[in-house]
């Protein structure tokens, strides 16, 4: 197969923040500034030598200090310069940001709900999922058109920005983009590109991905 007929070959990593103390209260985020806690630096630190053996050409990262810490991890192994952008940042979710898990179901249950469904839900008055993969997506994509052939780029950023920037990517309908699954801190995902344009080969992975061998190669 030539490179022509299978696509430039690139691959996208994307790389979800380390632990902050916010995670560990069950407390929507969303565009709040919160920092990691030393198991979030550990995390980093542990995933970055990993990704590191991929060799990757870019970094891009949200410049919250999450994403922002979790990035340095990577760029002090590969010295890469990380590039941030406010447009990979987490959901801005109004209302909702602060709170538990426990305090949203009690204040917006319905919307809660309406969410889960897969309903085009603004949470606490904030960015609909749509308008969050409107901003980061194409951030991604023109920070991937400028890899080489075969190139790795990472992206830094959040649980829902990751979800709602693979669902675009590989075209999936936006009500069915909470089938895709959260991240757990300091995880990825991966795409690669192929003949028919990017798809999903990894999803909340801790270790580096395996070539698929046999039937659905």
């Amino acid at each position: 197969m030539t490179g022509t007929e299978r696509g430039r070959g690139r691959r996208i990593v994307l790389w979800r923040h380390g632990q902050t103390a916010w995670n560990l209260e069950r407390r929507f985020q969303g565009s709040t500034d919160i920092e990691l806690t030393e198991t979030g630096v550990a995390q980093a630190r542990r995933a970055a030598r990993l990704l590191a053996a991929l060799n990757p050409d870019a970094i891009i990262a949200s410049d919250l200090r999450r994403a922002a810490a979790t990035a340095a991890e990577l760029a002090a192994l590969t010295g890469l310069e990380v590039t941030h952008d406010p447009a990979l940042r987490e959901t801005y979710a109004g209302q909702w940001q602060g709170l538990t898990h426990d305090e949203i179901m009690a204040r917006f249950g319905d919307q809660y709900a309406a969410w889960k469904r897969g309903e085009p839900v603004r949470r606490g008055g904030g960015e609909l999922e749509t308008e969050v993969a409107d901003r980061a997506a194409p951030f991604v994509l023109a920070m991937a058109d400028k890899l080489p052939d075969d190139g790795t780029l990472v992206v830094v950023s959040h649980g829902g920005t990751i979800r709602t920037t693979i669902g675009r990517l590989i075209g999936l309908d936006p009500h069915t983009w909470e089938s895709l699954g959260g991240l757990t801190n300091c995880c990825w995902s991966v795409l690669g590109e192929g003949a028919r344009g990017w798809r999903l080969l990894e999803h909340n992975a801790g270790t580096l991905p395996e070539p698929v061998l046999g039937d659905d190669d």
